[in-house]
């Protein structure tokens, strides 16, 4: 299946940028927002279609996040073209040398105070050059428009870097300042909206609170293609999808999992493992059953995991990989109060969490 990797290049073939193809088949054009919904999941689209009838309305397709299909992964291959196992993104969490980075706060994993981005730099941990920086160098107006205290992150500065970020607030600013990048010939703008996603994660995806969202959502994307300029192209995706948790096991009050695990990183969805005993996998995949697959670093990167795997991510999978399966996770109750409490939940290799929609409105 084609990839969320797919998806920048594929807008970008109609603006004259060297180097990309539209493997999508994208609607071609001069101006192009992209908006990405955190969380908008192609099955629960499907679902809930009623609540969506303008995003139903689109033309589109099925595509595949990628593995780990959660956002920092996600946004960092929409602003690469790359993969978790090039662009070194590798997860929610991961191990970089001696640090364990939250790749969302580009702080250390338990302390969110713990800036990183001196000691880890964006641009060293992510070196690879974005997509919006070729767009730019080709002389495409390339515009990010995203939260206003996303401006100048770690994950910002990693994966977004080449375009003019314009911080937003709300649904209002958000849609204006999408349309208003267009003003100029031969412009791609990017728009972030992640309300959805925080909904889902707190209420669950299909509760009341998410559905209503939705359908803001939904007025959103409307709003913003109806303010485009003529010949001008709309595309919605998303960075993962979400399902329900689960039966919730935790690391942090089972001994057994302890046993030779240096340092645990990940999410509850997919946890990765450095280990100092060669037991430990298969301590995990007696313990954990059907409930995971648990696999060596070297088996899923054979098995494609991570798409192609450089040395720059290597490191970073841990000895030991663990994808959740059905709606199970593995949660930390003490290191992660919050993250284990969550509702909503994404981050592994299952169909609702990886795939993710496609959609394009071309204005008249």
């Amino acid at each position: 299946m084609v990839t969320i990797a797919e998806v920048v290049p594929s807008l970008l073939s109609g603006l004259e940028v060297p180097g990309v193809d539209n493997t999508l088949n994208l609607p071609v054009a001069r101006r192009v927002v992209l908006l990405l919904v955190d969380g908008l999941g192609h099955e629960l689209l499907r679902e809930h279609a009623e609540h969506a009838p303008f995003l139903s309305s689109m033309a589109g397709r099925e595509t595949s996040a990628g593995f780990p299909s959660t956002t920092a992964t996600s946004i960092a291959s929409i602003g690469t073209g790359l993969l978790a196992g090039e662009h070194g993104i590798v997860g929610y969490t991961f191990c970089v040398g001696d640090e364990v980075l939250n790749a969302l706060t580009w702080s250390r994993v338990g302390d969110h105070r713990h800036d990183l981005r001196k000691a880890l730099v964006p641009e060293v941990v992510q070196p690879h050059p974005t997509l919006f920086e070729r767009a730019a160098a080709a002389g495409v107006a390339v515009s990010a428009v995203a939260p206003r205290d996303h401006r100048g992150s770690g994950l910002s500065r990693a994966a977004l870097r080449g375009s003019w970020y314009r911080g937003v607030v709300g649904f209002g600013d958000l849609a204006l300042a999408a349309t208003a990048a267009l003003r100029q010939d031969r412009s791609f703008c990017y728009a972030y909206h992640p309300d959805l996603d925080t909904i889902g994660h707190f209420y669950g995806p299909g509760s009341e609170e998410w559905l209503l969202q939705l359908e803001f959502v939904d007025s959103l994307a409307e709003r913003i293609a109806a303010r485009l300029p003529s010949g001008a192209v709309l595309a919605v995706t998303a960075d993962h999808g979400m399902i329900t948790t689960g039966e919730r096991i935790d690391f942090d009050t089972e001994p057994l999992l302890w046993q030779g695990v240096r340092v645990i990183a990940g999410e509850p969805r997919v946890r990765y493992l450095h280990t100092e005993s060669d037991e430990v996998l298969h301590v995990w995949r007696e313990f954990l059953g059907d409930r995971a697959d648990v696999l060596s670093r070297e088996d899923a990167v054979e098995a494609g995991w991570f798409g192609p795997v450089g040395p720059l991510a290597l490191d970073r999978i841990g000895d030991v990989v663990v994808a959740m399966k059905d709606t199970a996770v593995v949660v930390r109750s003490q290191a992660e109060p919050v993250l284990s409490k969550l509702i909503g939940i994404h981050g592994s290799r299952t169909p609702p969490e990886l795939s993710i929609p496609v959609l394009w409105h071309v204005s008249p």
